[in-house]
């Protein structure tokens, strides 16, 4: 089985990196949120702009893990497509800086610089600029980072993206203070704060999570738990989930706290005992059973990012069984993803790697898609699942 899994792996990293270049080829210069009938260029709306560190972060991935099919060429695009994003570092409107910079391009640039002894120190600088300017959606009142959406708005979404904030607390140095007056300290505590308001208001006690939790600006007391993407507000959105479980690893990771780990830890009993070993997760898991919104509708991206916060968490967790099991499952998922009907590999129309995602189920937008940070999880997923084999 680990045999032949590793040579299912590989195919579908070889088929990823065919679907990439295929994708830039094609469409140089853009960078796709979803596709719609299998095709990435399209003129349905975007909702957000988030995405856009996804693509180049699949070719930092391919190079990474050693198994990029051409590592000159990846490289160049890798730096290509990352180097149109930097000026993003200054971006007030969305949440999603980690996404774009310390998942996705310069954080993973920089470090390639550092693999091969001779670090720029001006890459790291544009992954702290950008956590600097993730911090500025604090909100004093309520303590917490708001979404794109509102003022009031805190995202699960934003798990995933704080760790750019504390990675800039730890790289600024002591005499380095931003422009808005925001010190280590201060980068900081607003992560930490940001990470145990989450913790306090979506988090709920049996693991699952809500989309968003809603504030009083005037006295910062929280309301209630709603969702944009989500079923209802008390239903638990599985990408949602798996946003805030790889997000709290993460934050563990990072902060040695081990009320994160505790977390991530009760998002993946959540995860494991509702979602079968292997099974992809319905993309939300109170969905009805029929109807437009039907629990049998998956998402294949929660499934690729459940998969990496699970291979994560199993590294994390000083309890070997919860590790052995984690690590067993986020296996599984991968074994799933890698072959139809989720690998596209037997669609020669099809543009993505990875079917059956799902972006905005009400808006009906990219619904049983390849969506842009399945591809990407999707990756990271293989690749560690690789290196295991």
């Amino acid at each position: 089985m680990p045999h032949d899994l590793r040579k299912q792996v590989t195919d579908a990293l070889s088929l990823s990196q065919a679907q990439v270049r295929r994708l830039i080829e094609n469409h140089p210069g853009f960078y796709p949120l979803y596709t719609d009938q299998g095709k990435w260029k399209h003129d349905k709306p975007a909702w957000t702009k988030w995405c856009d560190g996804f693509l180049p972060g699949m070719m930092w991935l391919f190079l990474e893990a050693g198994v990029a099919d051409d590592a000159k060429y990846w490289r160049a695009k890798a730096e290509q497509y990352s180097r149109e994003l930097e000026e993003r570092k200054e971006d007030r409107d969305v949440h999603d800086l980690g996404f774009i910079f310390y998942h996705g391009t310069y954080k993973r640039w920089y470090e390639a610089t550092v693999r091969e002894g001779k670090p720029d120190q001006r890459l790291k600088d544009v992954v702290v600029r950008a956590g600097q300017v993730l911090a500025l959606r604090f909100k004093a009142n309520g303590q917490y980072l708001r979404s794109f959406i509102s003022d009031e708005s805190l995202f699960i979404d934003i798990m995933m993206n704080v760790g750019v904030i504390f990675y800039a607390a730890e790289n600024m140095g002591p005499a380095d203070i931003s422009t808005e007056k925001l010190d280590a300290h201060e980068l900081n505590r607003r992560a930490m704060q940001h990470c145990l308001t989450t913790r306090r208001t979506i988090v709920r006690g049996e693991g699952s999570t809500s989309h968003e939790g809603i504030f009083d600006l005037k006295t910062g007391e929280f309301l209630r738990q709603t969702t944009h993407q989500g079923y209802r507000g008390d239903s638990c959105w599985s990408r949602g989930l798996a946003w805030s479980l790889y997000g709290f690893g993460t934050v563990y990771e990072l902060t040695g706290d081990r009320r994160f780990l505790n977390v991530a830890e009760q998002h993946a009993e959540f995860y494991l005992l509702n979602t079968p070993s292997g099974a992809v997760p319905p993309w939300d898991y109170d969905a009805p059973m029929d109807g437009k919104l039907s629990i049998t509708q998956p998402d294949s991206s929660a499934a690729a990012i459940a998969a990496v916060g699970l291979f994560n968490l199993a590294k994390l967790t000083p309890d070997r069984v919860r590790a052995q099991a984690y690590e067993a499952a986020a296996m599984a998922t991968v074994e799933t993803l890698t072959h139809p009907p989720y690998l596209a590999s037997d669609d020669p129309k099809w543009e993505g790697i990875l079917k059956r995602g799902v972006y905005h189920i009400h808006k009906g937008l990219g619904v049983d898609e390849s969506v842009m940070w399945g591809e990407f999880f999707f990756v990271e997923a293989m690749t560690k699942a690789l290196a295991l084999l």
